[in-house]
């Protein structure tokens, strides 16, 4: 474990407003008026989130996003081992969840630097809770792939999943995106599509995925948050699911990780349902 002397900083994650900057908490305008480094994903967006909270940040203030991620950790865990407090914000919602700040968070646990969090919005739940669909158990998939033969197979690994799932979509891909899933859950999967959150024009559509498909090819804007309805549960046994495994084999998944998924998405034995496959070459 590496020596941390009693002056190491620390590293303050901070979630900022999804929109509206109302929302920002008072531990947050407080973080950017004394941090001593501030690393923003977008400099011009946290200048106007302090001009909005009406605080004048007194750290440095330096560009932390995608591209640049990697290249300035070095100099981020020196300020942390000098004992400086580093502020992490993105745009908008919590750092991490799909926008900059793993790879930091990853690089403060491995030299055991400390790490804490200022809590506030997030799309995810913030969508999850207007979905109107089931909200006790849930999965978070990221951005959905941008390339259809990618999309169409990660489509099909929610097809047995239980839980509601909510993933982002770019507006210019959601119409394609609905249309697929429809093509691969059903068209009458529920889901919900989340348009500008806590802005002005925010925007809530609940329906099957046809119909939001349907709505959605006259062309949407602004940031998208996506929620799907879990399967409903189904009886199945391992003969069911032969043909579905070989699909995916065919596709190009190997054996083994695609029995395992079809497995845990229904519940089978993964041992029985990958010998049934081998039973079903053989014959």
């Amino acid at each position: 474990m590496p020596n941390v002397t009693a002056a190491s900083g620390r590293l303050v994650l901070a979630a900022t407003p999804l929109g509206d900057a109302r929302d920002a908490s008072p531990r947050l305008a407080t973080a950017l008026a004394e941090a001593e480094v501030i690393a923003a994903e977008d400099t011009r967006r946290l200048r106007a989130l302090a001009a909005a909270l009406e605080v004048t940040p007194t750290g440095r203030v330096v560009s932390f996003y995608e591209d640049v991620e990697t290249a300035r950790l070095p100099k981020l865990l020196e300020e942390l081992h000098a004992g400086r407090t580093v502020l992490l914000v993105t745009d908008a919602g919590m750092p991490s969840v799909s926008d900059p700040g793993f790879r930091l968070v990853a690089a403060c646990v491995a030299e055991d630097l400390p790490v804490t969090c200022l809590p506030g919005p997030s799309a995810v739940t913030t969508a999850l809770a207007l979905s109107g669909l089931p909200c006790d158990r849930f999965c978070f998939e990221g951005f959905a792939p941008r390339k259809p033969g990618e999309r169409a197979k990660w489509l099909k690994t929610l097809a047995g999943e239980p839980r509601t799932a909510v993933f982002f979509e770019s507006p210019h891909r959601l119409a394609g995106t609905l249309r697929d899933a429809a093509g691969v859950l059903g068209d009458d999967r529920r889901a919900a599509v989340c348009r500008e959150l806590t802005k002005t024009y925010e925007e809530i559509r609940r329906g099957t995925l046809a119909e939001l498909a349907d709505w959605a090819e006259a062309g949407v804007r602004g940031e998208i948050t996506v929620v799907l309805a879990g399967a409903e549960p189904r009886e199945v046994s391992v003969a069911d699911l032969v043909g579905e495994v070989a699909d995916r084999v065919a596709a190009g998944e190997r054996l083994k990780s695609a029995a395992a998924e079809v497995a845990a998405a229904t519940g089978v034995s993964q041992k029985e349902l990958y010998d049934a496959v081998l039973a079903a070459r053989r014959a």
